[in-house]
């Protein structure tokens, strides 16, 4: 499986259409696995196995995309996801379609909901500033929190010692963590 994993990659590198179709076929479970995590703990009408075939048709509409390893696809494919979570959470809440409206239930509050929500899109613009100041944090933090992978994972892909993730990981919390301190600081005012 492995053997035929990596000659898809090297098709899908050499511009093969057909090699990212049978890359996501491949690759299905893991990929319905990342977008459970993607929408794990979040309160969103959107499910798993939607966000699954919402990113295959995002990602097969994109030409000119290379996916030369695994780590490259995967955190393509987390990133694609995140953003297509973002953007439901952004429609269902545009004021022109009412997302205003809030259904109260006695089972869970309704600022729970919007806290969590409030939170996500937050962690979307800290990671697109991550994105601008160090793409390779970025792509690590999208493999193990979206990804869900282990540091000794993205270490084998990486090519790299599992220390070396992990303090890679740390600062990329570190910038994170700053930049929500600093966003949320911001709201408030």
């Amino acid at each position: 499986m492995a053997d035929t994993i990596s000659s898809l990659f090297a098709s899908a590198e050499r511009g093969d259409p057909s090699a990212a179709d049978a890359l996501f076929a491949a690759l299905y479970s893991e990929l319905h696995r990342l977008a459970g995590r993607q929408l794990a703990g979040g309160a969103l009408t959107l499910g798993t196995t939607t966000l699954l075939h919402e990113a295959y048709l995002s990602i097969s509409r994109r030409e000119g995309v290379r996916f030369p390893d695994r780590a490259r696809f995967m955190a393509y494919a987390a990133t694609v996801m995140r953003r297509l979570v973002v953007d439901h959470v952004r429609r269902r809440d545009a004021k022109k379609r009412g997302g205003g409206y809030r259904i109260t239930s006695l089972l869970h509050e309704p600022a729970d909901e919007a806290a969590d929500e409030r939170e996500l899109l937050l962690v979307d613009v800290a990671l697109d500033e991550l994105a601008k100041a160090d793409p390779e944090l970025a792509e690590l933090v999208n493999l193990k929190f979206f990804g869900g992978l282990t540091f000794e994972e993205i270490a084998a892909m990486r090519g790299v010692a599992e220390r070396t993730v992990q303090r890679h990981w740390e600062k990329a919390r570190l910038y994170l963590y700053q930049a929500l301190v600093s966003a949320s600081g911001a709201l408030r005012r």
